[in-house]
């Protein structure tokens, strides 16, 4: 587990204004911020990721070391969609930066994505089409 925490070694935050930072998240943080914004999208696929952005800001945004939002909704209400996706983007490649994949590309990450996203999706793609690939078909 030591050589785990050496791997992260660089900046902890990323200075943006007047004592403001984009700090960087853990995986707990992530995983919460998702679900807020997910939940405060509802249905609205189109509205999902700029209520993700604005929870991943409202965690990440600090000054001083506090938050400078409690919510993703405080954020919506503060800052534009164009501020909003700006210092998401921001945050986004500081973050990659920060914390490189384990041996792939940002190339071959946006390759894969697109492959998964235009592949078939029928009901028996995915998990079923290895547990029926077992399975002979019956005859008769």
């Amino acid at each position: 587990m030591e050589g785990l925490f050496r791997l992260q070694a660089g900046r902890d935050a990323l200075a943006v204004t007047g004592g403001v930072s984009l700090r960087l998240l853990t995986a707990a943080e992530m995983l919460e911020a998702r679900r807020e914004g997910s939940t405060l999208a509802g249905a609205d696929e189109g509205a999902r990721a700029l209520w993700v952005n604005a929870a991943i800001l409202a965690r990440a945004l600090v000054r001083g070391g506090a938050a400078l939002y409690p919510s993703a909704r405080a954020v919506a209400e503060a800052l534009s969609v164009s501020q909003i996706q700006r210092l998401a983007a921001l945050w986004a490649a500081f973050d990659r930066e920060e914390n490189p994949g384990l041996g792939i590309s940002q190339e071959e990450v946006e390759a894969l994505k697109k492959a998964w996203s235009t592949r078939g999706r029928s009901a028996l793609n995915g998990v079923y089409s290895g547990l029926l690939g077992r399975f002979l078909p019956r005859r008769g």
